[in-house]
């Protein structure tokens, strides 16, 4: 019975935690910025008044998640770096741009659209979208397809390092 079920994975406790949180992480990232965000879009959610401290209560849980996701990629990544010898560079890098992609997010594009969304006059008028929310809005979709492209290489070259 042992000859037969002799197989074992060779992957370290870093690499496996590296790809579930990578895993767990962009895929939370495409659920909420390609399949709720647009939904509650289409569904008129956008033009309530409560729309802004919605928006701001689920990417504020959301971005704190994505600071800790990477940090423990990058701490793992970096222990790898220190435990194999042929471990890329470039997956250093990766993770600091990812991990700097959700600083930028949490602390920087998060609290801008927040305040530029919030109605804080009860005589403007609430159906004009200020031109500086599309320019956030876009920096962050790029964010995202940084973030995407970024995450898939790493979780890709952790696959392969098996």
């Amino acid at each position: 019975m042992n000859a037969i079920s002799n197989f074992e994975f060779k992957r370290s406790t870093w690499q496996t935690a590296v790809m579930l949180t990578l895993g767990f992480w962009l895929s939370a990232s495409v659920v909420l910025d390609w399949v709720i965000m647009p939904t509650l879009y289409v569904s008129g959610m956008m033009n309530e008044a409560s729309f802004t401290t919605a928006g701001y209560a689920i990417f504020w849980n959301f971005n704190r998640l994505e600071l800790l996701s990477a940090g423990v990629v990058l701490t793992a990544v970096l222990a790898m770096g220190k435990a194999k010898s042929n471990w890329r560079v470039s997956s250093i890098f990766l993770s600091c741009l990812l991990l700097t992609a959700a600083l930028l997010d949490t602390y920087f594009l998060t609290p801008q659209m927040c305040a530029i969304g919030s109605n804080l006059s009860f005589f403007a008028d609430a159906g004009t979208v200020p031109e500086t929310m599309s320019l956030l809005h876009g920096s962050y979709f790029l964010l995202e397809v940084l973030k995407l492209v970024a995450g898939g290489m790493l979780l890709k070259w952790c696959w392969r390092e098996a």
